[in-house]
């Protein structure tokens, strides 16, 4: 798998050049930004090609050798204008982004469907993925609803985003990942959570934004997640948490995820994991 990524969410409170400082100190090698919010007036930090701001953040990654792996996050709702996310595409490539995070918000599956495919051409333009999340509490709230879009849209650059969190909280599990073709596994996210399902989507949604666990203290089945990815998706953890600040959400975060990793056995959850055994090795 590639280099440990840091998800916005997890200090959704930091804008991007704070976020990136904070993430390298705690020892990941990629981050994700928030740069389109999830939901009306919700946080976000725009970003726009050849502005100073822009030439800022591109320095700091350098400097403290981050690289950016998505930006997010997007509704794709019936009345969604694909063209006016040119320049935030723009915007992403231009800082090395590989993805875009999207979510499923229209109960129309053909109009959905349509919607997508044009938000991936669009996308594909820039150099971007775009990876599909399911939440059970949208329209798109399963694996298979998601894996029905993609294949209803059949565009090359899409994929389905991973979160441990949704995934488990949908009812599926990582035995549902094995018939998924490789090429629509680009992505996985990492927390943990406990074994009682939420009763509502209400506290879905609560548990998600600010109730998740490090990896390794819940019962979700993280080592057979791992097992079921290609070993070159990108991995990042994903941990909202109430009671810790910024700077210790991060620093759990990749404490615990790493610690994850390096306790799994050889075998296809080893060779999953190696490159970030091997990042954690280096830095030990």
């Amino acid at each position: 798998m590639t280099d440990l990524g840091l998800a916005h969410l997890t200090a959704l409170e930091l804008p991007p050049l704070d976020l990136a400082r904070e993430a390298a100190r705690a020892g990941f090698r990629s981050i994700g930004l928030r740069v389109h919010p999830a939901l009306t007036g919700g946080i976000a930090y725009p970003l726009k090609a050849g502005t100073q701001a822009q030439r800022e953040l591109a320095a700091l990654l350098r400097s403290e050798g981050l690289r950016l792996n998505e930006i997010e996050f997007v509704q794709i709702t019936p009345e969604i204008d694909v063209p006016s996310f040119a320049p935030m595409f723009e915007a992403g490539a231009e800082l090395g982004a590989a993805a875009v995070t999207v979510s499923g918000d229209d109960p129309e599956s053909a109009r959905l469907a349509a919607n997508f495919a044009a938000f991936c051409d669009l996308a594909g333009g820039f150099g971007l993925r775009v990876d599909l999340e399911f939440m059970r509490w949208r329209a798109v709230g399963t694996l298979t609803q998601a894996l029905a879009i993609l294949r209803q849209a059949g565009a090359a650059n899409a994929a389905v985003l991973v979160d441990a969190l949704h995934l488990s909280r949908s009812g599926g599990s990582p035995a549902d990942l094995e018939t998924v073709p490789a090429d629509w596994l680009r992505a996985a996210q990492l927390c943990d959570a406990a074994a009682t399902m939420p009763a509502s989507d209400a506290a879905a949604i609560d548990e998600a934004r600010e109730g998740r666990l490090p990896p390794g203290e819940g019962s979700l089945p993280l080592g057979a997640l791992l097992q079921a990815l290609p070993a070159d998706a990108a991995l990042s953890a994903e941990l909202p948490m109430r009671g810790r600040d910024a700077s210790s959400r991060i620093a759990i975060a990749h404490e615990a995820t790493q610690r994850l990793l390096r306790g799994l056995p050889d075998g296809a959850a080893g060779k999953a994991a190696s490159g970030l055994q091997d990042e954690g090795a280096a830095q030990a």
